[in-house]
């Protein structure tokens, strides 16, 4: 048998309070089945990040692992972009 390839997704950081834990925003545009318009979607995460890295706004990549806790079952591949090289910390909140 074949391995399944994990996924991954890109989104932004919006929270970091938690220890090892940060919440993902995942926006997707999606094709309205009826109307044929664009609609956008937004989907959280809860990504596990060891060494506590990443920080509010940063463009991170997560990839889709075992579980990890009751809620978490993506990890914190690379942070792509951090936010206070764009300045997008104010614009995410």
């Amino acid at each position: 048998m074949e391995k399944k390839k994990a996924n991954s997704v890109t989104g932004h950081v919006v929270s970091t309070k938690m220890n090892k834990t940060v919440t993902v925003e995942v926006v997707r545009s999606v094709k309205h089945p009826r109307f044929g318009k664009f609609v956008k979607k937004k989907c959280k995460f809860k990504a596990h990040d060891e060494k506590n890295q990443a920080e509010l706004g940063d463009k991170v990549l997560i990839c889709e692992t075992r579980p990890i806790s009751k809620t978490k079952c993506w990890r914190m591949a690379k942070i792509l972009v951090k936010a206070k090289e764009v300045g997008v910390a104010e614009e995410v909140l």
